[in-house]
């Protein structure tokens, strides 16, 4: 609820992009990163700045080549976004993230409780997540939509 006092901490207008990490922010996700590989080139990037350029991207939906000058090469925050998506950072970032948010708001760090609807049911049944979508990949290569097929019978 934004009350007098709450207001200031979620106030973005400080920053040079309101999608940019606070201070604060940038010293929870920090200690979350990789360090740079051993031997070889001493890494040149500024990795809030790789943050900052993947959350740009994420937050206005713009294509890789509006990123603007200001941050990081495109490239070189692509590379990034997708080492850390391969690696599982991403994952910890977000796990990590979570945890830190539930035990903030006084809850226990693992939901207790679920909601399942009759679709999840549905597709539990099926073989989960996987299953639906072989269905639709199958649905999409099916013969009547494609160019190839043909309407005549083969001679047997």
């Amino acid at each position: 609820m934004w009350t007098p006092e709450s207001r200031p901490l979620y106030n973005r207008d400080h920053l040079r992009y309101p999608s940019d990490l606070t201070d604060a922010e940038w010293t929870l996700v920090e200690p979350l990163l990789p360090p740079a590989k051993r031997g070889g080139r001493k890494r040149t990037v500024n990795l809030r700045e790789v943050v900052n350029g993947i959350m740009y991207v994420l937050g206005t939906g713009c294509q890789w080549r509006a990123l603007p000058k200001d941050l990081p090469p495109r490239s070189t925050v692509f590379d990034y976004l997708d080492l850390w998506s391969w690696d599982g950072t991403l994952d910890r970032i977000h796990h990590e993230l979570y945890v830190r948010c539930r035990e903030q708001a006084e809850r226990e760090a693992s939901p207790t409780a679920a909601i399942i609807d009759s679709q999840s049911v549905k597709s539990a049944e099926k073989g989960g997540a996987r299953s639906t979508q072989r269905a639709m990949m199958a649905a999409r290569k099916s013969k009547g939509r494609s160019g190839t097929s043909s309407s005549t019978r083969k001679a047997s």
